[in-house]
């Protein structure tokens, strides 16, 4: 997808400055775990493809893993119930572990998945995001490697969806307000 799509307000960063984002990223990652393995731990589905650019650049040997969580809320505009449905298919006990998100907002999803993921033992454990959007954030918690801080408004693209579609964009882009409802 090349051209702009209609429901798109504004393109927030471009595939090249995203791309380049990854790889400095990438680079602080690889220096911190140098001489080791990593464990990537993806979350289904927004993040596939931010795991997929950022594991590229990673210097150091790595293991890819994915969970999926579910959410729900009796209230539309409160934060649910977060429960895993798909676990992950390996053990991380022992590992340096680094979990993988397309975006960080309320802290609720990310404090849940961190907690559940240190009962299980795992050597280090630490967050990245390709989106941290720290205006909306409700629970404290270390992000320990981040892209890019976003303003308070609906995105797309790089795994970030409206309604499932959009996730293949390469850039990130600010929806038309009246198109995200």
């Amino acid at each position: 997808m090349n051209k702009a799509a209609p429901e798109i307000e504004r393109i927030l960063y471009t595939e090249e400055q995203v791309s380049q984002r990854i790889a400095e990223v990438a680079a602080e990652i690889s220096e911190r775990y140098r001489g080791r393995e990593l464990r990537l731990i993806g979350v289904l589905k927004g993040s596939v493809f931010f795991l997929t650019a950022l594991a590229r650049k990673i210097e150091v040997p790595v293991k890819i893993d994915f969970l999926s969580i579910s959410s729900f809320s009796t209230k539309p505009s409160a934060p649910g119930v977060v429960r895993i449905a798909k676990d992950l298919d390996d053990t991380i006990e022992g590992e340096d572990v680094l979990l993988v998100e397309d975006i960080v907002d309320t802290g609720f999803t990310a404090r849940y998945l961190l907690q559940t993921l240190a009962a299980r033992g795992p050597n280090t454990l630490a967050l990245c995001t390709l989106l941290d959007r720290t205006s909306r954030r409700i629970v404290q918690i270390p992000v320990e490697f981040r892209c890019f801080e976003i303003p308070d408004r609906f995105v797309i693209g790089c795994g970030l969806d409206y309604k499932q579609l959009y996730r293949n964009l390469g850039y990130i882009a600010v929806m038309k307000p009246e198109r995200n409802h």
